[in-house]
């Protein structure tokens, strides 16, 4: 009967070494519904995220969140090493593997021991296997570890520089869109200062930030759980920002750029789209229509019009603008509530300050 448990040691070394293959070197997304880093992460995201979204303290409970990333990480590193080394153990004991000690040949915690120090190379020599089958397992067991330690020193600098390069632009955001970011106060910004046409060059900037995005977060998702440095940014609030402020150029704003908006909009939606099925986070068009209420599009013309930026208006208008929102906002929107990222406001409130203008010893008024 212990021959049979070769089936289920040899199945669970063979689905971690092919989920490791997956989620490290393989430079694409899985599409496929059940693999063990997709159980890993929905199992413990929802515990955690449900406990920390209980937390009324809003600096605490994102200092919670900005934990789980790069722990989740560590914790899914360990779970393929114990899993490797309990599927090697598993070989061993269902084929008896002789050992030095005989008295201790046939128990799985000897077995166990044996994996550990072998995965690890630690090379005691106390428990050894006897025979040509126990050391070829024990061979490739030793070759596995240290091809995982060997993986995990090239995923990790590969992870942070990603995230790296991804909160550069959002750091640059902040003195262009304000802290949260709003689409209406980059416009107003620009217009304000006379350099509306600027704003090619910042959306052809965050074009190539989307395509990175996408390339990287669809590779890497565990990217996506990683928080930026202030509690009042985020990669998606960044990403709503841009495809708010492209959806306001293509609906009409004098002497803004038309075609650099609709690239920018295409390659942001197309970001947007993508990561959330990889989260399969179904799209939330109700939760959409809050973010616009009736109103505030009046409002951001009146905003517009006094900084000497004029947004087209009719019913025309109106009608496009909804039409280009239904295409990203369902989807924002679901993230946003899986993720507890929360969305940027549309307008900037008036009590709103800029992270740069804030430290520890007070603010610039």
């Amino acid at each position: 009967m212990k021959l049979l448990a070769v089936v289920p040691g040899l199945a669970l070394i063979l689905i971690i070494l092919w989920d490791a293959f997956e989620t490290v070197i393989l430079p694409r997304r899985v599409t496929r519904r059940i693999r063990l880093t997709g159980l890993f992460y929905a199992s413990i995201w929802a515990p955690w995220s449900s406990i920390v979204s209980s937390m009324t303290d809003r600096k605490k409970r994102e200092k919670y969140l900005g934990f789980f990333g790069p722990l989740s990480l560590l914790m899914l590193l360990s779970l393929w090493t114990a899993g490797l080394i309990v599927g090697y153990a598993t070989l061993h004991w269902a084929l008896e593997t002789p050992l030095n000690f005989p008295d201790e040949t046939g128990r799985f915690a000897t077995y166990l021991y044996t994996s550990g120090e072998t995965f690890f190379t630690l090379g005691y020599g106390d428990i050894v296997p006897r025979f040509s089958l126990g050391r070829a397992i024990a061979v490739i067991e030793a070759a596995n570890g240290f091809g995982l330690l060997a993986i995990v020193i090239g995923y990790l600098p590969v992870l942070y520089q990603a995230f790296s390069r991804r909160e550069v632009n959002i750091s640059l955001l902040d003195a262009r869109a304000g802290s949260p970011s709003s689409a209406a106060e980059m416009l107003r910004r620009h217009g304000e200062s006379g350099h509306l046409q600027d704003l090619n060059l910042v959306l052809h900037e965050w074009e190539h930030w989307s395509a990175e995005l996408l390339e990287s977060h669809l590779s890497y998702p565990v990217l996506c759980y990683f928080r930026s440095q202030h509690d009042n940014q985020s990669w998606l609030s960044s990403l709503t920002t841009i495809l708010d402020t492209c959806a306001l150029v293509l609906v009409g704003v004098e002497g803004t750029p038309t075609w650099q908006a609709k690239l920018t909009f295409a390659m942001a939606r197309h970001a947007v789209v993508d990561i959330a099925q990889i989260f399969r986070a179904t799209p939330n068009a109700a939760l959409s229509r809050t973010r616009l209420v009736h109103g505030d599009l009046e409002r951001i013309r009146e905003i517009l019009a006094k900084n000497r930026t004029r947004l087209l208006d009719g019913e025309g208008a109106e009608k496009r603008l909804a039409e280009l929102r239904l295409m990203y906002e369902p989807y924002v929107c679901a993230l946003s509530e899986m993720l507890l990222m929360p969305l940027p406001p549309w307008i900037l409130g008036t009590d709103a300050i800029d992270n740069w203008q804030t430290s520890a010893w007070g603010r610039i008024q």
